[in-house]
């Protein structure tokens, strides 16, 4: 997102903060949830609640007055306090909304000791869905109803994955939007991991690394970083050897493959 949307997002979070301890978590997501839908699929509204030459206030009170009885007294001063701000883009309003949804089940499994769990669960579930093409079609398919694709990642998970994890699928394959569902579910891995502090390097490699080689990696990178990292792994035997590690944005590719492509190119073969 660009500036204005960032410090409007700033500012919604900081209303969040505010009220997220005083009712259910998981409650409140679903609130979220449904409010991001409501502003996503009805160009009208989300016009309206992002139009940068209507006052503020009168954004915020077109949002109390589209959510005041369909969703608990704090998500509306919440979804007020966010249409009354300025955003970049009308899309990036809805989006927020969706992502104070992934953090408000965030809160509720960190409640409940789940957070890491469900940081590791979601993350097995993308890996799944990569690495099953007739899986991914089926949940990416944009002519089907949501509703299909939620009941699939229910049979999948069912009791396999904490209750934030199931939601937090059923949300990613509902999605409308033109994202691929990996860069979906790996914008919820990064909010969760920024919540608790650290952050997720992916690392790519020709076979399984030990436990002894995850924690000598994660020890590089925390130096490097200065911050905790945590290693989820990822087996492609296309790398051939060497490792890729990508944290957020930032790729450091030492695979064979990439060097043989690499001196390929250079050749011009």
């Amino acid at each position: 997102m660009r500036g204005s949307s960032r410090a409007a997002a700033a500012a919604g979070l900081d209303a969040l903060q505010q009220v997220v301890g005083s009712i259910d978590a998981a409650d409140l997501a679903e609130q979220f949830f449904a409010a991001g839908a409501i502003v996503e699929g009805n160009a009208t509204l989300r016009r309206a609640l992002t139009d940068p030459s209507r006052e503020g206030s009168a954004k915020s009170e077109l949002a109390r007055r589209l959510f005041d009885g369909k969703v608990s007294d704090q998500a509306t001063q919440v979804l007020a306090v966010l249409a009354g701000q300025r955003w970049a883009d009308e899309f990036d309003l809805s989006e927020t909304i969706e992502r104070f949804g992934v953090a408000s089940l965030a809160e509720s499994a960190e409640r409940g000791g789940r957070l890491q769990q469900v940081e590791d669960e979601l993350f097995r579930f993308e890996r799944i869905v990569a690495g099953n093409p007739q899986l991914r079609d089926a949940l990416t398919n944009r002519q089907a109803p949501s509703a299909g694709k939620s009941a699939l990642v229910a049979r999948l998970l069912d009791g396999k994955g904490a209750p934030e994890t199931v939601r937090l699928a059923q949300q990613a394959v509902s999605r409308r939007s033109d994202k691929r569902l990996n860069v979906i579910i790996e914008s919820y891995l990064q909010l969760i991991a920024e919540r608790r502090g650290q952050l997720t390097a992916v690392v790519t490699s020709a076979a399984p690394i030990s436990d002894a080689e995850r924690q000598r990696l994660a020890s590089a990178l925390e130096q490097l970083y200065g911050r905790p990292i945590q290693v989820q792994p990822i087996v492609d035997p296309h790398v051939v050897g060497g490792l890729r590690v990508q944290v957020g944005d930032e790729v450091i590719d030492g695979t064979i493959a990439t060097k043989i492509e690499g001196a390929r190119r250079h050749f011009g073969g």
